[in-house]
């Protein structure tokens, strides 16, 4: 795992030029594979729920199990996050899906950009929890080695973390328009020189930017003295608004 770290590391640093937080915690991943050899059977989680009689307070995410007695207020028994102690519900994390069948490890079904999301968790519980070993099961062999199963979300993680970069970039290219939507106007979306969180010289003006092959469109701002960013054959322009107008008034139809 550790090797496939450090190339995802160096693929990802090139890629996230500038984000600290993925450089962070693609460091944090690297340095727990190896610094975590303690290997549980999850009979043995299961005795780690903080309840009366317990052994302590854990919780495995993606088959890596952490020490969170120190948040027990939040873990404990009557505590918000208590459905994960003593088990793997890495699922639950981006589903929300609290409920028995919702509480699992299998994330076989979760997008590459869930799987990112769930990686974030997992560096949050690296960087803030003391890390304790691996879990034998779907993720860790009993020899403690990586499965098939964690290769593949892996894999996941790395196709997700590439069209996180290709979203960043483009909304670079295209920032997102603001808008609002109020019973007595309607709705409407306009452009300045900071909306979509990207700061610029320029505003733009709102057009339509439509996903190939899915039909499904955003507001975006374009600089229209950009003639080749302008002329994407995937804008559209709004129905009943100016060409040059930095403000739309979207159609009820």
């Amino acid at each position: 795992m550790l090797k496939y770290v450090v190339a995802l590391l160096s693929v990802s640093l090139a890629l996230w030029s500038g984000s600290e937080w993925i450089n962070h915690w693609l460091f944090e991943l690297a340095r727990a594979s190896h610094d975590s050899s303690k290997l549980l059977s999850q009979g043995e989680l299961a005795l780690y729920t903080g309840r009366e009689g317990s052994k302590g307070l854990y919780l495995a995410i993606l088959g890596q199990v952490f020490d969170v007695e120190k948040g027990r207020k939040h873990y404990g028994p009557d505590g918000g996050y208590r459905f994960f102690t003593g088990r793997d519900a890495s699922r639950a994390f981006v589903t929300g899906d609290f409920t028995e069948a919702g509480l699992t490890d299998d994330v076989s079904d979760l997008s590459p950009s869930e799987i990112v999301a769930l990686y974030d968790w997992l560096a949050f519980y690296q960087k803030d929890y003391t890390p304790v070993g691996k879990l034998i099961g779907r993720f860790y062999s009993e020899s403690g080695k990586p499965t098939a199963v964690l290769r593949q979300v892996e894999a996941s993680l790395a196709q997700g973390l590439k069209l996180k970069a290709q979203a960043e970039k483009e909304n670079e290219i295209y920032p997102a328009c603001n808008s609002e939507w109020s019973a007595d106007r309607g709705g409407r979306v306009w452009c300045s020189n900071k909306s979509g969180g990207v700061h610029r010289d320029w505003a733009g003006v709102p057009r339509k930017l439509f996903s190939p092959g899915s039909g499904k469109a955003r507001c975006v701002c374009v600089r229209l003295n950009d003639p080749i960013r302008s002329n994407n054959p995937n804008l559209q322009q709004y129905k009943d608004c100016l060409p040059q107008a930095e403000l739309c008034v979207l159609s009820q139809d």
